[in-house]
């Protein structure tokens, strides 16, 4: 929904001489793992970061498998209590230090082995979809009890591969049992956005953990095969408007696709741990034609071929009401981080009744 890119200059839209210069260098000598993933983001935003191909886990154990190396003794707990355990209730997040549980978030980012050297998409997308089953007239759904833990949920097509995300949070939720695996997820999410260059994003603790019997039915997240009316079907239902819902889709600036996940395969643009504008500006800039190749249907840039736009993408290029949002965040990044940020907050919080005392923290990104 599962799942984050920020250059000073780029507060018009990107230059074509820019772009070609980009595509131009991609096989450069120069290397981006010569940097951690802190100073890359330093770095792209002085200049494009210059593409690479994809990466993915070293061969030999698949990410399941990795992820139960990395909790170590705790797997067979995790994989009871997920099961078995509404987990964290009633006042316990008033037991948590999580201005820690940030900087430990933060330091499970960064990983050379896995994809393109972070763990910062996968955990937006894991708040985003943790977060996004939320419907307005039943009131079901949303980050409160994070079901997406739970099969049937975690086994929907929408979820594909996010058991990464929570595998690799999991050591936390045993160093902090007082937090919610809703808080957890949803501030994961909110460290990402921040330490891979994005704007601050206010969050707030308290949510509640509930049991598998409170999963959510399948087909409330987007569909990224569609178009236009079923992506105002989907984010009406949770209470957006288009000029939110334009803003939350710039979080496609993140990740890439993978085949064995959504079946789609790609990157958006060329810095896929980043947090930019450059979404809206690949998708304006670029000429965007169907890909050869026998996965599903998806558009790579004529350029290069080497990004990537889904058919839900294209939407916003193609509908006129979220053009004009797009063309804006485009132009200015500065407005779009401020909107990013204000929809992204609403998000994580559907559907969650706070206590009355818990406050609203506003981070301050560690590098």
């Amino acid at each position: 929904m599962s799942t984050s890119i920020r250059l000073a200059a780029s507060r018009g839209l990107a230059n074509p001489a820019l772009r070609t210069s980009r595509m131009a260098t991609a096989a450069a000598s120069v290397s981006a793992r010569a940097f951690t993933t802190r100073q890359k983001h330093h770095y792209s935003r002085q200049k494009h970061q210059q593409y690479q191909a994809p990466r993915t886990t070293k061969a030999g154990p698949g990410p399941g498998i990795l992820g139960a190396i990395a909790v170590g003794a705790i797997a067979g707990w995790y994989f009871y209590s997920t099961e078995n355990s509404a987990g964290a209730s009633g006042d316990s997040w008033k037991k948590v230090n999580y201005n820690n549980v940030y900087k430990d978030i933060a330091d499970l980012l960064e990983d050379e082995d896995y994809d393109d050297g972070s763990y910062g998409p996968v955990f937006v997308r894991l708040a985003w979809h943790a977060s996004g089953t939320f419907d307005k007239k039943t009131r079901t759904g949303g980050s409160d009890g994070a079901t997406i833990r739970f099969e049937p949920e975690s086994a929907h097509g929408a979820n594909a591969g996010l058991e990464v995300a929570r595998q690799r949070l999991e050591p936390l939720k045993k160093k902090y049992p007082h937090i919610s695996y809703g808080d957890l997820y949803t501030l994961a999410g909110v460290v990402a956005v921040q330490e891979l260059g994005g704007p601050t994003v206010a969050w707030r603790p308290g949510r509640k953990d509930k049991l598998a019997a409170d999963c959510t039915p399948d087909g409330r997240l987007p569909d990224a095969a569609q178009g236009a009316d079923h992506v105002r079907d989907i984010f009406y239902r949770m209470g957006f408007n288009d000029q939110e819902i334009a803003a939350l889709v710039g979080a496609h600036a993140l990740g890439r696709c993978h085949t064995d996940r959504s079946g789609f395969d790609g990157p958006w643009n060329a810095s896929p741990t980043s947090f930019t504008n450059y979404f809206y500006t690949e998708l304006l800039n670029n000429t965007w034609v169907p890909k050869k190749w026998n996965g599903p249907f998806q558009y790579v840039d004529r350029e290069s071929g080497q990004f990537m736009m889904l058919p839900a993408d294209m939407a916003f290029k193609k509908d006129s009401k979220f053009r004009v949002y797009v063309e804006k965040y485009a132009a200015d990044q500065d407005a779009f981080f401020e909107d990013f940020a204000k929809a992204f907050a609403k998000l994580l919080e559907l559907g969650v009744d706070f206590p009355e005392d818990a406050p609203v923290y506003r981070f301050k990104p560690l590098e």
